[in-house]
């Protein structure tokens, strides 16, 4: 069976993390780790990384573990082995595309496939509580601006502002998402992108389910 440019890129960065420092990760981002895995949890699921096979998985049920897919993986990979040794929050918040350093250059983040924060916000707009509880599931706590309003750990060192705001007669529904500034220290541009739609995606299951 012939993989996909996505599953090509997993795969070389799985056999790039093998070459890292676990250790140094470990005491970075103070990491829960055992003979056989580092663990760390991304958007409220504690995902594990095989240390001999550099492997990422996720829970499946109360105690089996899948394949995580392309953008679960790389977003791990990424901070695990591309953050920079000093990286640190700035405290302050913005877009992506106003994030220090970024040049806009008429290409926003790409979501997955119906995670666009078009087609998300429109989800939510029917039943808004049901996204404020979909954040708390994520450990969100609340916080000002918008309809729907969270502070939301993707990494629990690296949160997201997520703000929501109700369709009216004149404007549809809209997301904001905002990060602190010293984002890219943590993750790629490119990552950060598949944060939000690992974001989005998990927000709609979420909501869905309940």
């Amino acid at each position: 069976m012939n993989q996909s440019n996505y599953d090509k890129m997993r795969d070389a960065m799985r056999a790039r993390f093998l070459m890292y420092d676990q250790e140094a990760m470990i005491q970075k981002f103070s990491l829960r780790a055992d003979e056989a895995f580092l663990y760390i949890r991304l958007l409220g699921r504690v995902y594990r990384i095989g240390r001999t096979d550099g492997v990422v998985s996720r829970p499946d049920g109360e105690s089996d573990f899948c394949a995580a897919d392309y953008l679960e993986s790389l977003t791990i990979y990424d901070v695990l082995c591309c953050s920079r040794p000093d990286c640190c929050l700035s405290g302050q918040y913005a877009t992506a595309l106003s994030l220090p350093g970024v040049v806009y250059t008429g290409h926003t983040c790409h979501a997955a496939p119906g995670c666009g924060t078009s087609a998300a916000a429109a989800a939510f707009d029917r039943q808004p509580q049901r996204l404020a509880d979909a954040c708390r599931m994520l450990r969100g706590t609340p916080e000002t601006g918008g309809d729907v309003a969270f502070r939301i750990p993707v990494f629990d060192f690296l949160p997201v502002l997520l703000r929501f705001y109700h369709s009216d007669e004149e404007f549809p529904a809209g997301i904001t998402l905002l990060w602190d500034t010293h984002v890219l220290d943590f993750l790629h541009y490119e990552s950060l992108c598949y944060a939000e739609s690992l974001l989005l995606r998990r927000l709609r299951e979420l909501t869905e389910r309940q």
